[in-house]
Parts: structure tokens; C-alpha cells; sequence
């Protein structure tokens, strides 16, 4: 089925050369491996993490918040809409079987990092990282299963059980980016009932308000939290989150830091039982309640999808989304 014609030998892809610098160029179509099927994107979500790669430069096509459609005549899913799951998994290891496909014992590699992404016209998905996605899901909230709703949803899950809502008490997250604002609604649909958000950015911390949270002094150290979800990736608000969350509770580190973090291990560290959990991404069988929490709400949600445009404006808008300026801006192929 792999050997289907391709629609075009060529297509528009973003190079990042790094220095902060993208061009939007003319490249090969890529090679499709069997196993794998031919994707048309039609939306890619912008996210943080590709900062390092706006910075360093990549090595293949970035993007990994992606969505389209299959283009692989013959195959049973040629057509459809499907988000694009990133972590390439082999579905036969202790930690597949076990069901964290994030996690896969066999395969480390990931859709926009390792191997071609969607900040392009077309990628190559192998057929276990296709997750079909419902019509009621509009085109430009879709990209949102993974990172926004898959990310966020997976931490506060994996967290509520050791702090389970009965239990919780005030939550506190720290950053109100799109993981963090994530955060605050999959706290909401667990049953958190009382979430502060810390973050210096005022129209974010206006958006968490708006969600149902309460609004934290960043760096306020006046209060104590059971738990406490770190989302901002800073490493001065890991320390903080140190300080911060009571014995026997729990620090999440959501966010991500390229930068090695040195804890700084002082008495407050030393002198308490407390949990620090680290979760990444999420698993495949996560897909379905990430669905039912974007239809539960899908209105706040949109609220974070503050920009749309083509390929060739990529750049500026990446350099908008760097400053600030943009929460969720997404890249629209059709």
C-alpha cells in the first residue's frame, strides 16, 4: 500500500537554520517506509519547545502538533482526519503493553524532532501514530489533543493518584501558557475545586481567571500547596515549587527546560516527604478522554487559538509567538 503514487514530487516545507531565522522552502516530498502512510497537514500548532530549534536549527522539518488528512489510497484510513501521536512506539514492549506508548522501551524517537514534522505540506506517519479524530472536532481546535489537552490532561491524571481530589486542597499552577491554561480546565473536569495560577504575564493570568482559577503572586511564598503543577519549565519556579509544596505532597514538573537544573538542596529540601513527578506527553488510550475534554470545553479552548495563517507567514509569526504576543497560533494548510 506503501507504493501509491505520491500527489506531487515536490512540496513547501519551513527550514529552521537557526539564530532564529525560517525560510520557507521548496523540498523533496518525503520517503514513506512501509508501515507508514502519507499525511497532507492541514493544521500544526506552534509550541515553546520548538524555541530550541528556532535558536539551534533543526535537522529535520520541525512541527509536532499535527493534524490532517491521510492521503494513502488503499489504506482502511485514506481520507480521514487523524491527529498525528508523536512518540514512535513498537507496541510490544513492557512499557507499550503496559499501555505507555509516551514511553516505549524500543523506539526513541519523535515526529518533528527525529524525523520530518508538520510545519510542512505533507508527512509520513507510521499507521500506529494516526489517532482518528471525531467531525464534531473543528480543523484549527484539533491540533490541541496533543500537546495542550494530551500533555496536561496526562499530568493531572497521573497525579491524582497520589493527591487525589478529595484530598487536594488548593492546587497551584505555575504558568499559564498553553500546558498551564491546559492544566487549569483538566483540574476542573477531575474535580479540583480550588485552583490558584501564578504567571507574570497579565492577559494569561486574565485568560486562567476566566477558566475558574484564582489569581497567585508569582514568587509569593506566603502560602503552602498539596500540590502544586509546575508548568512554565523554569527552573527558578522548580526551586520555588520546592518550597512551596507541603510534606506528603506533590510537585509536578510539566514544563520543559533544555538547560540541566541544578535543585538547590537546601534544608527545605532535606527536611520534608514530598513527591516529584516528572510526566511526559501522554498515552495513546488517553486519547479518547483528551477528546471528551475538548468538547466539554470547547469554548475556552478556542480562546487559545488566537492566530491562523499559511506557510509563508510562518516566520513572522513564530517570531510573534517567541515574544509573547500569541498563545496558540496555528499553522493552516488548507
Amino acid at each position: 500500500m506503501n507504493s501509491a503514487p505520491r500527489p506531487n514530487s515536490i512540496m513547501q516545507a519551513a527550514v529552521f537554520h537557526g539564530n532564529d531565522r525560517i525560510t520557507v522552502e521548496r523540498v523533496a516530498m518525503p520517503d514513506v517506509a512501509p508501515g507508514e502512510v502519507l499525511v497532507r497537514v492541514s493544521r500544526t500548532a506552534l509550541c515553546g519547545s520548538d524555541f530550541k530549534l528556532w535558536h539551534n536549527g533543526a535537522q529535520f522539518t520541525a512541527g509536532h502538533e499535527i493534524f490532517g488528512v491521510v492521503e494513502q489510497p488503499g489504506h482502511k484510513l485514506h481520507g480521514r482526519r487523524c491527529a498525528v501521536y508523536i512518540p514512535l512506539h513498537c507496541g510490544h514492549c513492557a512499557a507499550c503493553r503496559r499501555g505507555d506508548t509516551q514511553m516505549c522501551l524500543e523506539v526513541s524517537s519523535l515526529i518533528g524532532w527525529n524525523r520530518p514534522g508538520g510545519y510542512a505540506e505533507y508527512v509520513p506517519v507510521p499507521e500506529n501514530c494516526l489517532l482518528p479524530v471525531p467531525d464534531d472536532i473543528e480543523d484549527s481546535l484539533a491540533p490541541l489533543l496533543l500537546d495542550t489537552i494530551g500533555t496536561s490532561g496526562h499530568a493531572v491524571r497521573f497525579v491524582s493518584r497520589v493527591v487525589p481530589p478529595s484530598e487536594a486542597g488548593p492546587v497551584l499552577v505555575m504558568g499559564a501558557g498553553p500546558v498551564g491554561l491546559g492544566v487549569v480546565l483538566a483540574l476542573r473536569a477531575l474535580g479540583y475545586d480550588e485552583v490558584y495560577v501564578a504567571d507574570p504575564n497579565a492577559a494569561r493570568l486574565n485568560i486562567a481567571q476566566s477558566f475558574g482559577a484564582k489569581a497567585h503572586p508569582v514568587g509569593d511564598t506566603s502560602r503552602r500547596f498539596p500540590l502544586i503543577m509546575e508548568c512554565s519549565g523554569a527552573h527558578a519556579a522548580r526551586n520555588l515549587g520546592i518550597e512551596l509544596v507541603l510534606p506528603r505532597g506533590a510537585l509536578v514538573l510539566v514544563g520543559e527546560n533544555a538547560a540541566p537544573w541544578v535543585i538547590e538542596e537546601g534544608k527545605v529540601f532535606r527536611r520534608k516527604d514530598f513527591y516529584m513527578i516528572r510526566t511526559f506527553y501522554f498515552p495513546v488510550a488517553d486519547f479518547e478522554p483528551n477528546v471528551e475534554l475538548l468538547r466539554r470545553y470547547k469554548d475556552e479552548y478556542r480562546i487559545l487559538v488566537d492566530g491562523e495563517f499559511g506557510l509563508s507567514d510562518l516566520p513572522e509569526n513564530f517570531a510573534r509567538f517567541a515574544k509573547g504576543e500569541l498563545i496558540k497560533p496555528v499553522l493552516a494548510l488548507d
